[in-house]
């Protein structure tokens, strides 16, 4: 357990906040490399390809969130039961043509946006600089991801 920052009941709750995070953007995750396999049509090449490079990323930051979850003294979700429980993100769809393809996806990354501020107020109450700062550098990411997608209907 830390001994130094915020107050063990603090890190708790930044914890749980940080375990909707992970839950949400594995769910993200998971439905935008569903929709990068099973896309189709004129635009395939530009989409599987823009879709890969934001799962890509997910993929990288699904780790930074877990670590951050252990490095607080708590233990991280892990499995689908458990990230079901946490998230309101609904799987994909490999039917959706590809219009509503990256209409679901803007909706599940504007979805991931609404958890990063609901839960940036506790680590910035709590003076927990190291997840803000996690916090506001998944907000970049995102809200680009978000604005990518937008930009492609």
């Amino acid at each position: 357990m830390p001994n130094a920052g915020p107050s063990a009941k603090d890190r708790k709750a930044v914890a749980e906040g940080l375990s909707k995070l992970l839950a949400d953007t594995y769910a993200v995750y998971l439905k935008t490399h569903g929709y990068h396999w099973n896309v189709r049509g004129p635009n395939f090449s530009q989409l599987h390809s823009l879709f890969m490079a934001q799962y890509t990323e997910m993929w990288a930051a699904i780790d930074e969130v877990a670590e951050r979850i252990r490095a607080l003294g708590e233990l991280a979700p892990q499995g689908y039961g458990a990230f079901g429980n946490l998230s309101s993100i609904k799987d994909g769809d490999p039917a959706k043509n590809a219009e509503a393809m990256i209409q679901d996806l803007v909706a599940s990354q504007e979805a991931l946006i609404g958890t990063l501020y609901s839960i940036l107020p506790a680590a910035q109450e709590a003076g927990d600089e190291v997840t803000a700062s996690l916090i506001s550098d998944r907000l970049t990411a995102h809200e680009k991801h978000a604005w990518m997608l937008r930009s492609s209907l």
